[in-house]
């Protein structure tokens, strides 16, 4: 599953996949300058976690 994900990432220009002949095999990915337009977006889902899970805490503390 995780494969197909970023097979898609990759196909839409998110991503560059690095395979490097070595053994045991080995293989990097990276995000495109297009990918990097995402990092506000993925920051603002973090933060919008942290907010979530302190709100959730404090309400499971309040159900106890």
């Amino acid at each position: 599953m995780l494969a197909l994900q970023l097979k898609e990432l990759e196909n839409d220009g998110v991503l560059v996949k690095t395979i490097y002949p070595v053994m045991p095999p080995k293989t990097e990915y990276r995000l495109t300058s297009f990918g990097e337009t995402l990092v506000p977006v993925i920051i603002a889902m973090e933060k919008w976690g942290r907010y979530y899970n302190a709100t959730h805490r404090e309400e499971e503390s309040s159900q106890a």
